[in-house]
């Protein structure tokens, strides 16, 4: 269970599968086991059997490019090849009542809408999310790993407790989800 105030890692998930703790247009991930072999190294096996997609960020001109306008941390996990309609849940203590300010840091391939729920009520309305897509790189498969960061994306109403926070992508998705912080 992750706290709040924090840092909310998007790969710390609840457990329970497919319709309960996330909601994915397949099953396969397609980071972990997929695109990152089966091979001992924890990073390409985390949540290996899940349909959450997970990858982590890699140097040699990948994660480390000078398209990003912020330099991700290597070897930091991460939820990608989002699609509109996939949810999340993340079941989170809240140490005390307060207005919570959430930062993002992300890659997103499209401009996208998402939306945050609290105990499955909507709680905040549609969040835009900008492209980080940038016409001068000319790696087609690079412009999902131009990292950035949003500062005061939203502000949140939480009480004391524990919570279910879902993260639901409400248009196009193409998002890679690395950290929310929530101070």
């Amino acid at each position: 269970m992750q706290s709040i105030p924090g840092r909310l890692e998007f790969e710390q998930y609840d457990e329970g599968g497919e319709g309960i703790a996330y909601h994915d247009q397949d099953s396969v991930n397609n980071g972990s086991g997929k695109l990152n072999p089966v091979n001992g190294n924890p990073l390409n096996e985390f949540r290996l059997k899940e349909g959450v997609d997970i990858s982590y960020t890699k140097d040699g001109d990948i994660d480390d490019n000078p398209y990003n306008k912020v330099k991700p941390a290597m070897k930091s996990l991460y939820v990608g090849w989002t699609a509109e309609g996939e949810w999340i849940n993340y079941t989170v203590n809240v140490k005390k009542n307060g207005t919570y300010n959430a930062s993002l840091q992300y890659t997103a391939n499209n401009k996208s809408l998402i939306t945050i729920d609290v105990d499955n009520k909507n709680s905040i309305g549609n969040i835009p999310i900008p492209s980080t897509h940038d016409d001068a790189d000319t790696v087609a498969w690079r412009q999902w790993h131009h990292w950035n960061r949003i500062d005061s994306l939203f502000s949140i109403r939480l009480t004391k407790g524990v919570h279910t926070l879902r993260l639901r992508l409400v248009k196009n998705g193409d998002i890679n989800f690395d950290h929310m912080d929530l101070l």
